[in-house]
């Protein structure tokens, strides 16, 4: 969710707070929703990735422009004036980026060099905890709990099977190290969309979510330690470590604070010159790799700038400021007091949106996008960092799309392990014991 620039304010007033013009939003999830719980109840694959959210979204547009006060050319002007905010635009080139990165590691070979190695430090009677760690790293090096799951669920499975461990216990501890890593690492588009959304640096961000992120999963350890099934000797495999300082270079980059895109264009570089340097990669292929990544991210690229400019059309037509006015009637019915007690109601309440809109879309970077501006505003009235209402937004999205069972990631591990969407869910430990970790530590946690 975006704000209307400069000029747009100077040109057209807000109007006053309206549930009408909520109305093209429940437009958007109504469709998205009900197309894909259409075709769950017909059993086909993948139900709510069947209309495509870019799809979805534009019969809302089309409503937003007809009920707005203004006359259709400013209507529209406002609508623009979303699409080219500096965050929506920012946001987007980071996707990019991030898209052509995880596009030429894979394709030079640093995923399986990763995999290979983490399975080398793998004690047979650790299998359960080692494998989310290994996901948990890969994850936070790639930026994409999908590119994860498809890469190490395959291998999780052939291990299962030699162990003798129950497919549902294994896929929760694969789900739980991807989740784990998409929500910290600094190339994830939840941690792009959250960020960008509160205007906030990626580190301060990522450090915040350390705050959170770690205790849940010392304790996902802990609870997959115990629960370990059998045990199996894993064969070592040959990798070549040079394939994986790609990733390790971003991570230390990233953390020390450098400009995300100077890290992720370093990451790109790197990651073409190492598959030029050990194999035969050619620098057409390279070429084509990153273009394979702008591709990829299509999808939330193009969602992403349409969700600005309704955003843009809804606050203009005080949509936003109905659900604002709401959401602080409720902090200050919760809330006796200004201070702390308003800024954790207010987290709370953050944390309640964005994780209501995620159950719907099934999709946690949409469900940030979507509920960005409502948090940002939220915040900036009750003296919340913005890097604290980025890292619960993600937080408090991560952890729902790691339980639903209708999301890519529950769907993508119960047809790797052929297992039912419900139980892929069902050991996804780490985002159950985030949840509690993460209201403990809004809860009480001095401001």
């Amino acid at each position: 969710m975006t704000q209307p620039t400069n000029n747009q304010a100077a040109t057209a007033a807000i109007s006053p707070a309206s549930f009408i013009a909520l109305l093209p939003l429940f437009v958007f999830l109504a469709l998205f929703i009900g197309v894909g719980l259409y075709y769950q109840s017909q059993g086909v694959d993948y139900a709510f990735y069947q209309l495509p959210s870019v799809i979805a979204i534009l019969p809302a547009i089309v409503l937003a422009l007809l009920i707005s006060k203004q006359k259709l050319n400013n209507a529209i002007e406002t609508f623009i004036a979303g699409i080219g905010h500096s965050n929506i635009i920012a946001m987007c080139l980071i996707y990019l980026l991030a898209g052509a990165f995880a596009s030429v590691a894979k394709a030079t070979g640093g995923v399986d060099a990763t995999v290979a190695m983490g399975l080398s430090f793998i004690p047979s009677n650790l299998l359960l905890p080692g494998f989310f760690i290994i996901a948990a790293f890969i994850a936070t090096a790639m930026g994409t709990s999908m590119g994860t799951i498809a890469a190490v669920a395959p291998v999780a499975l052939g291990v299962a099977d030699q162990a003798q461990i129950d497919y549902a216990l294994m896929a929760g501890a694969v789900m739980s190290g991807a989740l784990f890593g998409d929500n910290l690492s600094i190339i994830s588009d939840t941690t792009i969309a959250s960020t960008r959304t509160q205007g906030c640096e990626m580190k301060d961000k990522f450090r915040e979510n350390i705050i959170f992120a770690i205790p849940a999963a010392l304790l996902t350890l802990v609870a997959f330690t115990f629960a370990g099934q059998g045990q199996a000797e894993i064969a070592s495999q040959e990798y070549s470590f040079i394939s994986v300082l790609p990733y390790l270079t971003i991570l230390f980059l990233a953390v020390a604070g450098l400009n995300v895109f100077v890290v992720l264009s370093v990451g790109i570089v790197l990651a073409g010159l190492t598959g030029l340097a050990t194999s035969d990669y050619a620098v057409v292929t390279f070429g084509q790799d990153i273009y394979a990544g702008f591709t990829n991210m299509q999808e939330i690229f193009i969602l992403s700038m349409l969700v600005g400019g309704l955003a843009a059309l809804m606050q203009q037509q005080g949509g936003l400021a109905f659900v604002s006015n709401k959401i602080e009637a409720l902090i200050a019915r919760f809330s006796k007091a200004k201070g702390e007690a308003s800024s954790r109601a207010a987290e709370l309440g953050m944390a309640g949106i964005v994780a209501a809109t995620n159950t719907c879309v099934a999709n946690n970077t949409v469900s940030i996008v979507v509920s960005g501006g409502i948090a940002k505003d939220l915040a900036q009235k009750n003296d919340v960092e913005p890097k604290r209402a980025a890292s619960i937004l993600d937080i408090f999205a991560c952890i729902i799309q790691g339980l639903i069972p209708h999301g890519a990631q529950a769907l993508l591990l119960a047809s790797t392990f052929a297992i039912s969407p419900l139980a892929a869910v069902s050991y996804a430990w780490y985002c159950m014991l985030l949840a509690l970790v993460a209201v403990a530590i809004v809860t009480f946690r001095k401001r």
